[in-house]
């Protein structure tokens, strides 16, 4: 009988013998496998820690216990060892699915939310100072990647995690290791001597007997310096973590359940914070995922039999967004040794593994550190190099202060280009790149931009890198246009937005991947016998109050679409430059209600649950005419 379909919650978990545990885990294996290959997903970091999830669900209680993973992208097996193997595991990442991430309104279990990598140490430090002030007897666990120890905010936590708890479980995720075997075998002899009940006593009678004389507390101090060297010998890292005051085990076998429990349980019952130090095999037990690590870390559907990603889209469909930026740089690169790309450990995501590949000395990964590539970017155009970071959206939020205080005040020459701007559905609300036009336009000496097509994208990349300026440019996640590239790129005039179409009643400005959506719209309401026009904004930031004013003189309405949040975003960009040039128009602006969006299947479904489906749009500029046409003209700008 199938063991993964009685698991209801950790306690069934909890139940099993040991010698049930790996049918279980590979059953888990066999469920993640058929679920992501049909939905996509984060394949290879959840078939790692299959048995390091089942080992803590033994050891600790949840939702007692807290665990707090680190980006969550690791949470599949939780999720199916929390009472969530059902049908809508069976949709994860889908509408009506369960989230790919943890939520902590998706279950109790969830202790904390998190899609951003970095964030699981400094939340459980919160969490487990929380719970020494509320007196409770509980345990808090982090679960960290080795990456995340590249990210400032766990380097921060870990300076703070001595002082802030008296007890905290971190468990170091390690899937890339580079200790040779044998080596390995030494420092987990080491360490399982430190956690077996003989030494442990033995040391806390010979420290009492010791520190009753001088001499003997002298040797005390020897003997920590001397034990410390020779644990650092055998494994580097227990330095780092015991520097900092936390007590460091391992490494260990991340895929061996005895040792697992034997190891968590010894961390469960220390009475400081301590560190477990596994080594994993990402992707173990799917071999596409083995043999392409990074294409596996979060994939699109593919044939679990041979790893061959299942495409969705119609032959000789455009390129992605990201790879025409990323060969659009390689030229720029090419041209201009002053060009430099940087990447926060997204190479693939970006576009920029071709600049890695055509131009390596100019190309930069800094890890998953946005903060430090702003500033190493700034710090390269402060010697007038060109830097261009490419960075998501949604993670570039992570980088604000750098973008105010060191770039945009400094009026350094630094290029961001913010890839996912717009919704990324199957990823959710912690993914979608909703917010930078409103978090960036507040700031003095900034320009944003977002090209309708694949050569305005050139000509944007162009400018920008002769501006001498901070300059953003965002554009979505998938296929671009399908327009093609003239050769010579050329220098677009900042703020000069594209009439596209004339009109005279109703003017319709739209940014980027919007503009076809409002040439569309045109056509429908044209078809009713209104005169529209449509323009392609271009930049959301400076306004073309020129081309506005000259407009307003005869429009009745204007309307504003944007792939962003309607609050602070373009369209109050607009509303603002109408107000400055005292000019009366309705405007009805349609974007991204103020709300965190949530998943779903695809871009379409997503809209058509916020009123952005063409058919909402059109129908809200009709009441919008309407109600102009029943109604005397007045300054009220917000419709």
């Amino acid at each position: 009988m199938a063991l993964l379909p009685l698991i209801k919650g950790p306690a069934d978990v909890r139940a099993l013998s040991a010698d049930q545990l790996p049918e279980l885990a590979q059953e888990i294996r066999t469920r993640i496998i058929e679920v992501t290959s049909r939905n996509g997903g984060h394949v290879g970091p959840n078939l790692g820690v299959v048995e390091l999830t089942i080992a803590l669900h033994r050891v600790f209680k949840t939702p007692q216990d807290k665990f707090v993973f680190d980006v969550a992208h690791q949470g599949y097996v939780h999720k199916l060892l929390t009472g969530r193997n059902q049908e809508s595991f069976d949709h994860i990442r889908q509408t009506g699915g369960l989230s790919g991430f943890l939520s902590r309104e998706e279950s109790p279990h969830d202790a904390f939310g998190a899609g951003h990598a970095g964030t699981a140490l400094s939340a459980a430090v919160g969490l487990a100072n929380a719970r020494d002030r509320l007196a409770e007897e509980t345990h808090v666990v982090a679960i960290i990647g080795d990456a995340a120890l590249t990210c400032g905010v766990t380097m921060e936590a870990l300076n703070n995690v001595a002082s802030a708890n008296k007890r905290l479980v971190v468990v170091l995720n390690d899937n890339e290791w580079s200790i040779d075997k044998n080596v390995g075998a030494v420092a987990e002899a080491l360490s399982r001597l430190i956690v077996s009940r003989p030494y442990n006593n033995s040391q806390k009678s010979l420290k009492n007997f010791l520190s009753r004389s001088r001499w003997g507390t002298k040797l005390l101090d020897f003997g920590r310096t001397f034990k410390r060297e020779v644990k650092d010998l055998f494994t580097r890292s227990s330095s780092l973590f015991e520097h900092y005051g936390v007590r460091y085990i391992g490494p260990i076998d991340g895929h061996d359940l005895n040792a697992l429990e034997r190891y968590l349980a010894f961390c469960r019952d220390a009475k400081g914070p301590i560190i477990l130090h596994v080594r994993t095999e990402k992707g173990r037990g799917l071999p596409a995922a083995l043999k392409n690590p990074e294409k596996f870390h979060g994939t699109s559907a593919f044939d679990p039999e041979t790893g061959d990603t299942l495409s969705t889209g119609k032959p000789g469909a455009p390129k992605a967004w990201q790879d025409v930026f990323g060969s659009l740089l390689v030229r720029e690169a090419k041209a201009n040794p002053k060009v430099v790309g940087i990447t926060a450990a997204m190479p693939s995501g970006t576009g920029l593994n071709q600049l890695k590949k055509e131009c390596p000395a100019q190309y930069h990964d800094v890890g998953i550190a946005e903060e430090h590539a702003a500033l190493f970017g700034a710090g390269l155009a402060a010697r007038d190099l060109r830097p261009v970071c490419a960075i998501y959206s949604t993670f570039l939020q992570r980088a604000y202060d750098m973008v105010i205080h060191d770039i945009a005040l400094q009026k350094l020459p630094v290029t961001f280009c913010m890839d996912r701007a717009g919704v990324s559905p199957s990823d959710g609300p912690t993914h979608h790149g909703l917010f930078d036009i409103a978090y960036l336009r507040c700031v003095p000496n900034v320009t944003i931009m977002q090209p309708k097509d694949e050569d305005e994208l050139s000509d944007m990349l162009y400018t920008s890198l002769h501006s001498g300026a901070p300059m953003f440019i965002r554009f979505p996640r998938g296929p671009a246009a399908g327009v093609k590239i003239k050769d010579q790129p050329k220098i677009l005039k900042i703020g000069e937005a594209e009439v596209l179409r004339q009109g005279e009643e109703i003017q319709i400005w739209a940014l980027g991947t919007m503009v076809p959506e409002a040439l569309a719209l045109a056509e429908k309401l044209s078809a009713l016998g209104l005169s529209v026009g449509v323009v392609n904004a271009r930049f959301a930031k400076p306004i073309d109050k020129a081309l506005l004013a000259q407009q307003a003189t005869g429009a009745k309405l204007f309307v504003t679409l944007e792939d962003a949040v309607v609050t602070g975003g373009f369209g109050s960009a607009v509303l603002e430059a109408l107000s400055e040039i005292k000019k009366t128009a309705r405007c009805v602006r349609l974007g991204w209600p103020d709300v965190f969006a949530g998943h779903a299947t695809d871009v379409k479904t997503l809209r058509e649950k916020y009123g952005l489906s063409p058919q909402q749009m059109l129908a809200t500029v009709q009441t919008a005419w309407a109600s102009l046409e029943n109604s005397p003209q007045n300054t009220d700008l917000k419709y």
